[in-house]
């Protein structure tokens, strides 16, 4: 048995990884990735089996956000070429929800820019979830930024079944990418959200000049939050932003990231998401055997790959949508 599916089998005992362990797998030679990835797999099988949970984004308000994010194209440091919008009526919310639906996408992500929702903005959005919800076999996540306690019960009660708030990096790093809200403010919200019930999706963005070290804290950072749903996002970086001309990352390592993840986290919702065409490029089928979740269809303000091609990868890598087996039942249009 080799290093890697030993490592695998300590995880599966319930075993947390040593600060040694976790770097190894980050500094691991490619000559044993297919090795490193079995053993991943070997861990995200005993929970997952080959389902594949698909999951949209829909961005129902775009720029004019106050925060100096560094990787962000809408924050107000970025000169990116984007569209603006405030927050979208009901009835476009209404059609997105249609759009995930058809793409078998189990989940529904309702993301808005900003610092955080103003409580019009999130009548808005429990508005929409409460049709969504008659409507669709959808979950339904919402991320609208810092949340109030006051708001998050409210959007429990319209039926929002996961908020998403992003860690994005370490406790460390976090200076470095943004400075208008603190690494704690973040930490908050996702408690918050936990405390009203509403299941917690936290994530990172791997490439931002951090250190494999940040890595491994960032993996151990969610692990302490019980964050249910993980999505690993990987720098891409937009003309006009602070992070602008940035290229750390090879695909190679990032599916080490995402394989450390597995083992940190090994019995969570760890999701390929943002950047993952542009970084991990052909070598993207492989990230199923580490990740068992992916996004399909557009990101905020940069194109994914054509829905059809994720289900054709899906499909040709024997792994299977989770959601097709519920689509039986038809929507009420």
């Amino acid at each position: 048995m080799t290093k890697w599916h030993q490592l695998a089998e300590q995880v599966l005992e319930g075993k947390e990884l040593t600060d040694e362990q976790a770097l190894a797998v980050l500094n691991s030679p490619d000559e044993e990735l297919l090795d490193l990835l079995q053993a991943a797999y070997k861990v995200r099988s005993h929970y997952y089996g080959n389902k594949v949970k698909l999951n949209m984004i829909i961005n129902t308000k775009s720029g004019l956000c106050p925060e100096n994010c560094g990787y962000c194209s809408q924050s107000i440091r970025s000169t990116a070429p984007i569209e603006k919008y405030k927050m979208m009526d009901k009835e476009s919310i209404l059609e997105g929800a249609k759009r995930a639906y058809e793409l078998q996408a189990g989940t529904y992500c309702i993301v808005a820019s900003g610092r955080g929702p103003s409580n019009k903005e999130v009548e808005r959005v429990t508005e929409a979830v409460k049709e969504i919800k008659e409507k669709y076999q959808l979950k339904v996540c919402a991320c609208l930024g810092l949340l109030k306690p006051e708001q998050a019960a409210k959007l429990k009660e319209a039926g929002v079944d996961r908020y998403n708030h992003n860690l994005n990096t370490s406790a460390g790093h976090h200076e470095q990418i943004t400075t208008t809200h603190t690494y704690d403010d973040r930490v908050q919200t996702v408690n918050t959200v936990k405390e009203s019930g509403i299941s917690p999706c936290s994530g990172v963005i791997i490439g931002m000049k951090e250190q494999k070290e940040d890595v491994v804290s960032m993996a151990r950072s969610l692990r302490v939050l019980d964050a249910d749903s993980i999505p690993v996002n990987f720098l891409h970086a937009i003309d006009g932003t602070p992070l602008e001309g940035t290229d750390e990352l090879n695909p190679r390592y990032c599916l080490k990231v995402l394989c450390l993840f597995r083992f940190i986290n090994p019995a969570k919702e760890i999701r390929i998401s943002g950047g993952r065409e542009v970084n991990l490029g052909s070598l993207q089928p492989l990230g199923l055997y580490p990740a068992n979740s992916i996004f399909v269809g557009d990101y905020l303000t940069t194109a994914g790959q054509e829905t059809t091609a994720d289900h054709k990868m899906i499909e040709e890598m024997g792994f299977e949508v989770e959601f097709a087996s519920a689509q039986e039942e038809q929507p009420v249009i």
